[in-house]
């Protein structure tokens, strides 16, 4: 479905993604992690084909992505993307029809199978209710549902999100989630999905890709071999426990609270760094109340 090689992207002198490789079988569910401005949402972009690899290549369905024209990527994959714009004033209706853009052959009206997706789409995201109402009257949580129902009315066999589920409230996470999963398992749909939410990952994901803070991978597998104390403490930099949770037995991570001390601590300490390398150290012996001094 996705194959991706050797890839590297960088905006201007700033490296993003670096010696990435990755492929996504058809049928599976795939999480990618990592801190912000790891490069999450620019490999989605990549994988649109909307941006060009400096270097490796983005294979959709066994072809460059870039030399499939938009039609052609849009009956591929559908994008759920990161606080998206809201439009004109459409009707919820609509707006979840334009998904069938890439499946009608011109300018002529929904047809009958148009009408039935549609209607399938709102009836699955719990927006059919919402189906009169304009997108400008919304919450962010119904419109990021609707957004998502226009992505499913593409009925594209791939599915991308981009942390498509930050804005909605705990019930419709939860629905989300189970909507994602059956379909997954009951039609097949290949899911890619950028979240912080590491949890859920855990409990949704085949695989899992966890990147670092300089976008380069630190692990991929299945949960529970990428979602591990060290590899997490590798790309976020903080401690974090994990244990199997008790209802499902996939990782559960908790991340663990180092409080400061009551008084600050009488130390002073030099940190011979460069080129921006000891960084996160001083900001920690400062948080810490350590008199901290730097140079070579």
């Amino acid at each position: 479905m996705i194959r991706i090689r050797g890839l590297w992207f960088g905006y201007g002198e700033r490296p993003v993604l670096q010696g990435l490789d990755l492929a996504v079988a058809a049928g599976s569910f795939v999480s990618v992690l990592g801190p912000n401005g790891c490069g999450k949402s620019t490999l989605l972009r990549l994988v649109r084909g909307l941006l060009a690899p400096d270097r490796g290549e983005v294979l959709l369905g066994g072809a460059p992505v870039r030399s499939l024209g938009r039609r052609a990527v849009a009956r591929r994959l559908a994008v759920v993307p990161q606080a998206p714009p809201v439009p004109f004033p459409y009707p919820v209706w609509e707006a979840v029809a334009m998904g069938r853009f890439a499946r009608s052959p011109g300018l002529g009206g929904l047809s009958r199978d148009d009408r039935a997706a549609v209607r399938r789409a709102l009836a699955l995201t719990d927006t059919l209710d919402l189906a009169d109402r304009r997108v400008t009257e919304l919450s962010g949580g119904e419109y990021q549902r609707v957004v998502l129902a226009r992505a499913l009315a593409q009925e594209s066999p791939l599915l991308l999100l981009d942390e498509a589920t930050s804005h909605l409230d705990i019930q419709h996470r939860l629905e989300v989630a189970e909507l994602l999963l059956r379909l997954n398992r009951d039609e097949a749909r290949t899911i890619v999905q950028v979240t912080h939410d590491l949890d859920l990952a855990g409990e949704l994901s085949d695989r899992v890709l966890l990147l670092s803070g300089s976008g380069e991978p630190v692990a991929e597998g299945a949960p529970d071999e990428v979602l591990t104390p060290g590899a997490l403490h590798r790309a976020f930099g903080v401690p974090i426990h994990v244990d199997p949770n008790p209802f499902s037995g996939a990782p559960r991570l908790t991340p663990v609270v180092r409080r400061s001390p009551r008084q600050p601590l009488d130390l002073r300490v030099h940190v011979v760094c460069g080129g921006g390398s000891g960084a996160a150290l001083l900001r920690r012996l400062t948080l810490a109340g350590v008199r901290v001094s730097a140079g070579p």
